[in-house]
């Protein structure tokens, strides 16, 4: 519900400020007085074009900003937070700003966003019949919407969505594999070929670092045995024939010195650490002589170096290490069998596709039936209404045909219009006036808030209505059952609409006055809320075009009897 509009420097109006009723709302006042800025206005904080030509000659930018109560609407506060800009207290504000030169600003509760943004949340939130928006409905696409919603099919309908999106996925599984089989077959071959590769040389994780860590020691043999001996003879000795005492016997000497002063507390633990030592050395010794009784054959490494180059091919190849090797050999056999073209594969699939199809094809005609039923409904409603809205003879026609199966269905969907008993039934938008196409739209929103509220839902899916242009063409007992309904739909939604008539502005809960001043340079609008006497002397004006007792007297007794029951 639209709580707060506030428009500064759009076109004649410098400042102003609606705070519309939770109901039904009239916007009145003379001809040319600047009603359609406040329409420009809701238009903008919608998402609509910006046009700098429409902000005021003496000020450099226009400004607008429309607060909305959420509080029981999740789905806008999440659409709003996924834009990064979520509500608080249940409030959405929104605001536009439109410079002279440069781009326009939009702004969703503090956060600037894209005008895209706006768009998708203020159809969630305002729905515009006006000379331009209400040729939405003349859209097959918004008629099927229209007429569905009505329906209530919205099991029938994801039924169906979820058996056509398995069909289209099967056939498109398919249809690649029928357009793309020399593809698939080379693909195929490559696979296999290259799985079969990697079995043969059966390569292992570390595998290629432990076989070049042998090719270094093979390749090293003779300088290793050298520098061992040596070692040993220096750390053992018994194997030096000049006599030289070895690190063994040296620290062994060492030990047996200190034995006798032994008792002193120092010397015990340096001995005790020359032990350890002791121990560690010959652990040394040990693994050096184990080292050297290893057998080296040089024979060994022309077999090791052909591993290591079949080890590094794979992994140029399908690597850069082993372990990637193997990863990448486990996602191919995956992909083989996705790629499977065999002729018993293909069989399978297009049985698999022609389940689908036919399952999506009674799932459809489930959907089809609904569609037709509340045709025929809704067409019948719609007809009543248009009569109680001075179009009596007027009648609407919905036809519904078969095509091929897409997402929405197998069913075209036509609103078309009959204007006056024997016309032609023509499609909406080329049969109708601005006036009459905007009473069908009241008749239309008429029914399927009637169709709601009788089922029992509380909340209305569109919250805010607005009607330009309705009462073309309309006078009389006709204007006053206009404002009937208007205040009727009131109920369930909030309504504001731009009137010429007194007979529909009788029937508002709040009445707005949209005036226009003039001074020496230029003219300023302006737009001031009516209440009281001043209500009763701005219809006296709609009804007489002047303020004399009579008229006075008329304006308070229509707005009497305007008033539901």
């Amino acid at each position: 519900m639209l709580e707060e509009l506030e428009i500064r420097a759009l076109g004649p109006i410098r400042q102003a400020r609606l705070t519309p009723h939770p109901g039904m709302n009239a916007i009145t006042g003379e001809t040319g007085a600047g009603k359609s800025m406040l329409l420009n206005a809701v238009e903008l904080i919608s998402g609509a074009q910006a046009q700098p030509s429409r902000v005021s000659p003496d000020s450099e930018q226009a400004w607008v900003q429309a607060i909305f109560d959420v509080d029981k609407d999740t789905d806008i506060q999440e659409l709003a937070a996924s834009a990064g800009s979520e509500c608080a207290d249940g409030q959405l504000f929104i605001n536009r700003s439109v410079p002279k030169n440069g781009r326009s600003r939009a702004v969703l509760n503090g956060h600037s966003v894209p005008r895209t943004v706006l768009t998708n949340i203020a159809t969630q939130l305002v729905t515009i019949h006006g000379q331009s928006e209400q040729l939405t409905i003349a859209h097959s696409a918004r008629q099927r919407e229209f007429l569905d919603s009505f329906a209530g099919n919205n099991e029938q309908k994801q039924t169906y969505i979820s058996a056509f999106n398995h069909y289209t996925r099967i056939k498109d599984k398919l249809e690649k594999l029928h357009n793309a089989q020399s593809e698939a077959i080379a693909q195929i071959d490559y696979l296999k070929d290259a799985i079969s590769r990697i079995e043969s040389i059966d390569p292992h994780v570390g595998e290629d670092e432990d076989l070049k860590s042998q090719r270094d020691y093979i390749e090293n043999a003779a300088e290793i045995a050298v520098a061992q001996a040596s070692a040993l003879s220096a750390l053992d000795g018994s194997d030096d024939d000049n006599g030289n005492e070895s690190v063994t016997e040296l620290i062994s000497r060492a030990i047996h010195s200190l034995r006798d002063v032994e008792s002193i507390e120092q010397m015990a633990d340096i001995i005790s650490r020359l032990e350890s030592v002791s121990d560690e050395v010959q652990d040394i010794v040990y693994a050096l002589s184990q080292l050297g009784d290893d057998e080296v054959n040089p024979q060994d490494l022309d077999r090791i170096n052909e591993r290591i180059h079949d080890l590094d091919e794979l992994s140029k190849r399908w690597g850069p290490t082993l372990e990637d090797v193997l990863e990448w050999k486990q996602k191919a056999q995956f992909e083989l069998e996705d790629l499977d073209a065999s002729p018993q594969r293909i069989h399978e699939l297009e049985e698999q596709v022609e389940q689908a199809h036919k399952i999506a094809q009674d799932a459809a005609k489930e959907l089809t039936q609904t569609r037709v039923k509340a045709s025929h409904e809704l067409a019948e409603k719609v007809t009543q209404e248009l009569a109680s809205l001075a179009m009596e003879g007027s009648e609407l026609r919905i036809s519904i045909t078969n095509r091929d199966l897409d997402i929405t269905g197998a069913d075209n969907v036509a609103f078309e219009f009959v204007p006056f008993p024997g016309s032609s039934a023509l499609p909406l938008g080329k049969s109708a006036s601005g006036g009459e196409l905007s009473r069908l739209m009241l008749a239309l929103e008429l029914v399927a808030f009637e169709n709601k509220h009788g089922q029992g839902q509380e909340n209305y899916s569109v919250p805010t209505l607005i009607f330009d242009e309705i009462d073309a063409g309309v006078g009389g007992k006709a204007a006053a059952e206009l404002g009937k309904r208007l205040a009727l739909l009131a109920r369930g939604a909030q309504i504001i609409v731009v009137t010429h008539l007194p007979q529909v502005a009788a029937w508002a809960d709040r009445q707005f006055v949209v005036s226009k001043e003039k001074t020496d340079d230029n003219a300023t609008t302006t737009v001031s809320l009516v209440e009281g006497n001043q209500r009763v002397e701005e219809i006296a004006r709609m009804l007489s075009g002047s303020q004399s007792d009579m008229s006075l007297q008329h304006a308070a007794e229509l707005l009497e009897e305007c008033t539901l029951s």
